[in-house]
């Protein structure tokens, strides 16, 4: 399922940067651009995450968190701001902010905040992955295509284990390569197309629907066709 980011932020080019970058990688984002909208908008919607900035009209991104926490909301919260004192940072952690910003930052940074604080809420190390009919158990290292039972090598679950981590995603061949075969690797670059190929053929045996789409130019995504 896609993950509901709400971005709270005064600046609107900043703002539309940030929706534009995170809704590049797959997640479906809402902006408010005022304090009180922004807090409306929090309580009135089911978010997966918030990026808030601490200096807003109407309301800060400070006394928004306290209030959300007060009324027992948990979405994670990650607090962007140009303040970065210590004493401001853990003001910002005590209000219940689960992660700190400073501008500016660079999207890359902001990017793998929002990976990591999404993976501790929707539980990344649960043993069960799925995803329509297609399921995957990381301690046993089983891959089900419905009922039928699918044999992958150790490179081909990983592959599809990380496929599964980031649903409805585009994924770069770039961050497949350094997640999958890891930073170092020096081998073919072409390896990932071909461990793609193997992974839709043991997933399509059946003439199943394809899951594995190819964004041209980019990378893939596990997505419905």
């Amino acid at each position: 399922m896609t993950s509901q980011i709400l971005i709270i932020e005064d600046e609107e080019k900043l703002a539309q940067f940030v929706q534009m970058e995170l809704e590049y990688e797959g997640y479906k984002v809402t902006v408010a651009n005022d304090g009180m909208n922004g807090l409306m908008q929090a309580r009135n919607a089911n978010h997966d995450l918030i990026i808030m900035d601490w200096m807003m009209p109407g309301i800060s991104g400070l006394e928004m968190c306290r209030r959300l926490r007060q009324t027992g909301n948990k979405v994670p919260i990650i607090m962007v701001t140009a303040r970065d004192e210590i004493k401001d940072r853990v003001a910002g952690l005590d209000a219940g902010a689960d992660d700190y910003v400073v501008k500016p930052f660079s999207i890359e940074e902001l990017l793998a905040r929002v990976r990591v604080n999404l993976r501790r809420t929707k539980g990344e190390n649960s043993d069960r992955l799925e995803f329509d009919d297609l399921k995957l158990d990381r301690r046993t290292r089983e891959v089900f295509r419905g009922d039928r039972k699918i044999e992958l090598t150790a490179k081909e679950f990983d592959l599809l284990e990380y496929l599964l981590d980031h649903p409805q995603q585009v994924l770069t061949r770039d961050r497949i390569l350094e997640n999958v075969w890891g930073y170092d690797f020096m081998g073919d670059s072409n390896i990932i197309e071909v461990y793609i190929r193997y992974l839709r053929l043991k997933l399509e045996a059946n003439q199943e629907p394809r899951m594995i789409q190819t964004v041209r130019g980019v990378g893939y995504a596990l997505r419905y066709s």
